[in-house]
């Protein structure tokens, strides 16, 4: 029982060290690399280790060079596959072997250069009889011309088949001798009328040059012949297809591919047409919507698609079904197929996001740079495709509308007609390829094409229906531009590709309603900045208009104009976002990029001139004149020694001015208060776009859900729909954090405004030394318009005071300058407490409530000529030389000044980081220079404002 574990023991350790020495030296992963071509006449590539191998005796490598064959005059008499074959020499009287290779044989002529027997034109290889026998030597048998076979040797030279038909229907033989003509392995008769010759141009008008096309001096000539003498239906598709490989391009002097095209179509004007479409001639493709000027804004919007759209409900309809007719380069038909998959569309995706383009409604936008190499490789010869539209009618019938083309590379007479802006000058086309790298190739159809085009740019747009409620739209448009590109080096070049899918409706009636509200809107604002330039000059006692004046209308107009185009821009906003989100049947669709730059503007303009506004009550706190009356009474006197006099007196005991400093450090801490919480307002807006998920409503689909699978397509943002979600967000968390401050906070938490009130009451420095200024009344603020005589007293002192270069500094070591202040300070003290006194009769004043029409319009009726007037303020006016006060203008400044900044760099965070930092900046500079002001007005020394 012992010896069991020990032998389980000496197994592991034998196996171990068997095992281990495998892991134990280090491992060289480094392979020499090796490619077919490099590999030596009597080498082949092993594809399995990658490199070149040797192969054995008697034997070269193959065509592939991935395998072994046997040298001329050797027979094979074994084949493993691959390389694994074995050679033996044949008999002095057979020099040659057969196809296969397995036989030797005799051959009647000569030889080919891999040892095979070869015949001469027109015969056929014999090397076997009916049973399969290898003859002993082989025949070439001629095939036979006369009439009762009319057969010629095929490609391979090893079977008689039947001469090509135009040859016996033009010469009853397998010959085209002269006068006939011979052109693309056709026959012609010299006497049958025949289009005229053709050159074998293919031009570049990107690159500005042209040169003889392989492919097109090969076969254009006989295209055009076959499908002129013939209707060969083939060949009426390979001429269309070589003018489409021009570009669709047309020269009335120059008989190249179009040419050719409009020859025999203008020729057989007597053949019906197909369809009852007058563009599209019988036996040939339909390829231009013709030459007249004009007709392609007919094409594009005067029959609407007997079909309609919608996002929702029983009769929801989002899908787009485009399907194509597909054409080899030769003529063939391939096949119906839909377009879904990434059929007209270069860029490489996910199949789920290739067919999001086809969506009703959203904006589909893909790009991608693709290397030359890879398209030479999938692309070795054109696709062609007429793109249809399919739709159902209402018994359910299947129909199909065909999607007309603007090729952005058309040449008419020389004239790139399609890239103008007048569309009654653009030419319409139909057949359509993605990739042509055959028309480029010069010399050999085998060769590396000399250029390359491909569409680069693929636009397919949908416009609506004017004032249509069931979504219609009219004829799809497919813009396609093409880029050629010189082939220099194909691994290293490449080309940048784009697809897009477009939405567009006429904007003019929403322009025509945005200018009337601007009209209106802006005359009442007008108005309004009249009416507070206007209670402005009245305050100040000036009537004259002079340029300060006229500042002072620019600014209040400035504001009010913002709030002008702040008014539209959301309203604007809102109704895309509403009005396209929750629509049924479609009746609006988004403005396109192109058509957001008016709105981008106005949001430019409220922005400037809501900034323009903000600075200037920014300005105006920061210099505001401001005083604190000490109503506090001497309390009795005291004994004071009066220097150089060697005696005491009484003196009356000064009122303590640390109750004045007190109140002024509460007004420094009001200065920058707000009724809302910037910080909270920034990053719960940033939450709901980001996290919740709002952002996605400004997405430019049909969808109104707030989350997006990852594997779906992302459609692009639209700059309106972002202005929208924002401000939507901006003002309800806006609006929600006041009614809650107003509401909640104030009454129940802390009112910081009404405490200042009653602290300024509880320590008699407000305008009365009572509750109210009025026996019996509670009243504690007051707006007051002084007569021009008191405002002179109060310029005269406060004038005396200014020269002082700022306060007093009550810690300074000169005696002399804190008298002085201090008796600054009592002198205007004792003048505004006794003016509130009616101390002096000459300058008195009286205490009224404002009308209602005063307070709505903001302008006092009535002058304070002899008397002041005192009017109660229960609103608290003195809040808007403070940030209290001033909340609409802040939020509204706040908002714009995150949508700019989204708008320029559609970036939500980077928004919202950059609101935040400038509400910090400019809070920053109201209280840093706001506190230094309030020492300078108040004579409050600036060291003890906390």
């Amino acid at each position: 029982m012992a010896s069991r574990p020990a032998c389980s023991v000496a197994v592991v350790t034998v196996l171990f060290l068997l095992i281990f020495p495998c892991f134990s030296r280090a491992q060289t992963l480094s392979v020499p690399f090796r490619q077919p071509e490099t590999c030596g006449q009597d080498q082949y590539f092993d594809i399995s280790a990658l490199s070149c191998v040797r192969c054995g005796a008697h034997q070269r490598q193959d065509a592939r060079g991935t395998s072994c064959v046997c040298i001329p005059g050797f027979q094979m008499i074994a084949n493993n596959g691959g390389p694994d074959i074995i050679c033996k020499k044949c008999p002095e009287n057979m020099t040659g072997v057969t196809k296969d290779g397995w036989n030797c044989i005799s051959c009647p002529g000569s030889l080919t250069e891999e040892g095979k027997c070869h015949c001469p034109t027109g015969h056929i290889l014999v090397e076997r009889d009916v049973n399969g026998t290898v003859l002993s030597q082989a025949i070439c048998k001629l095939c036979d011309e006369n009439e009762n076979s009319f057969t010629v040797a095929n490609a391979l030279g090893n079977r008689c088949i039947r001469c090509e038909p135009t040859f016996i229907n033009t010469s009853r033989s397998c010959a085209c001798s002269e006068p006939n003509i011979l052109t693309g392995g056709l026959c012609f008769s010299s006497t049958r009328d025949f289009p005229p010759r053709g050159i074998s141009t293919a031009r570049y008008g990107e690159l500005g040059m042209s040169f003889i096309s392989e492919w097109f001096t090969k076969y254009l000539q006989s295209a055009a012949a076959a499908c002129w003498v013939y209707a060969n239906l083939t060949s009426c598709q390979a001429l269309g297809n070589m003018c489409v490989m021009n570009m669709n391009s047309y020269d009335s002097a120059t008989f190249d591919a179009c040419r050719l095209f409009q020859f025999v179509f203008e020729n057989t004007a007597g053949l019906r047409t197909v369809h009852s479409v007058s563009f599209w001639r019988q036996n040939l493709p339909w390829l231009f919507y013709g030459d007249q000027l004009g007709l392609a804004p007919q094409v594009l919007s005067a029959t609407p698609l007997p079909t309609n759209f919608s996002f929702k409900g029983q009769t929801q309809n989002t899908k787009m079904k485009f399907v194509a007719a597909s054409y080899d380069v030769r003529g063939n038909f391939i096949k119906w197929q839909t377009v879904e998959g990434g059929v007209l569309q270069l860029c490489p995706d996910t199949e789920r996001r290739l067919n999001a383009a086809y969506s009703f409604g959203t904006t589909y936008q893909q790009n991608c740079e693709i290397p030359i190499s890879k398209i030479l490789t999938d692309f070795p010869t054109p696709v062609f495709y007429d793109v249809y539209l399919e739709y159902t009618d209402e018994n359910q019938h299947r129909y199909i509308w065909a999607v007309p083309v603007l090729n952005l590379n058309l040449q008419h007479n020389k004239i790139f007609v399609n890239k103008d802006s007048n569309s009654g000058k653009w030419l319409l086309t139909r057949r359509i390829f993605l990739v042509d790298a055959l028309s480029g190739r010069e010399n050999d159809l085998g060769s590396q094409p000399r250029l390359v085009r491909v569409a680069t740019q693929i636009s397919l747009s949908i416009h609506l229906v004017p004032n249509t409620k069931n979504g219609n739209i009219y004829p799809p448009l497919i813009t396609i531009a093409y880029s050629d590109i010189d082939i220099k080096d194909p691994n290293s070049q490449s080309v940048k590709i784009s697809f897009s899918v477009t939405y567009e409706m006429n904007q003019g009636d929403a322009h025509v309603q945005t200018d009337i509200a601007l009209g209106v809107l802006g005359a009442l604002a007008v108005l309004s900045s009249l009416l507070k330039t206007a209670g402005w000059k009245r305050r100040i006692g000036s009537p004259m208009i002079d340029l300060q004046t006229v500042m002072k209308f620019l600014v209040y107009y400035a504001g009010d104009l913002a709030n002008v185009f702040f008014i539209i821009t959301v309203g604007t906003g809102l109704y895309w976002l509403i009005f396209f989100k929750a629509q049924k049947s479609i009746s609006v669709l988004l403005p396109v990029p192109a058509q957001e730059n008016r709105f981008v503007t106005y949001v430019a303009c409220a922005f400037a001139l809501k900034a323009l506004q903000f600075l200037h009550k920014l300005i105006s706190q920061i210099t505001i004149d401001i005083f604190f009356i000490d109503w506090e009474r001497p309390k009795g006197k005291v004994l004071k020694a009066v220097e150089g006099e060697g005696g005491v007196r009484s003196a009356i005991v000064p009122v303590s001015i640390w109750r004045t400093y007190f109140v002024a450090n509460e007004w420094n801490e009001i200065q920058t208060v707000r009724k809302i919480n910037p910080l909270f307002q920034v990053f719960t807006v940033l939450f709901l776009l980001e996290v919740v998920g709002f952002k996605n409503l400004a997405l430019m689909d049909s969808s109104s859900s707030l989350s997006r699978s990852p594997p779906s397509y992302i459609a692009p943002y639209s700059r309106i729909l972002r202005y929208a979600v924002c401000t939507a967000l901006w003002l309800v968390i806006g609006i929600i954090q006041i009614v809650f401050f107003a509401v909640f906070y104030e009454r129940f938490i802390e009112d910081k405004i009404r405490q200042f009130v009653d602290l300024c009451c509880m320590s008699n420095e407000n305008l009365c030394s009572q509750r109210g200024l009025v026996p019996n009344t509670e009243g504690q603020t007051f707006q007051i318009a002084i007569s021009d005589q008191m405002r002179q007293h109060y310029d005269r002192i406060h004038e005396t005071l200014t020269k002082k270069n700022g306060p007093a500094r009550l810690l300074s070591p000169s005696a002399s300058t804190f008298e002085q202040s201090i008796k600054a300070y009592h002198t205007m003290n004792k003048f505004l407490g006794s003016f509130i006194d009616h101390v002096h009769k000459e300058m008195d004043y009286f205490i009224k409530d404002k009308l209602l029409l005063e307070r709505i319009l903001g302008v006092e009726f009535m002058e304070p000529m002899e008397k002041s007037i005192f009017y109660n303020d229960e609103g608290y006016s003195f809040s808007s030389v403070l940030y209290y006060g001033n909340e609409a203008t802040l939020l509204i400044y706040d908002l714009l000044f995150f949508c700019v900044v989204d708008l320029a760099c559609q970036n939500f965070i980077l928004a919202a980081f950059l609101t935040y930092l400038q509400q910090e900046i400019f809070r920053f500079i109201r209280n840093t220079v706001g506190q230094k002001n309030l020492a300078s007005k108040t004579l409050v020394d600036q060291r003890f404002l906390i």
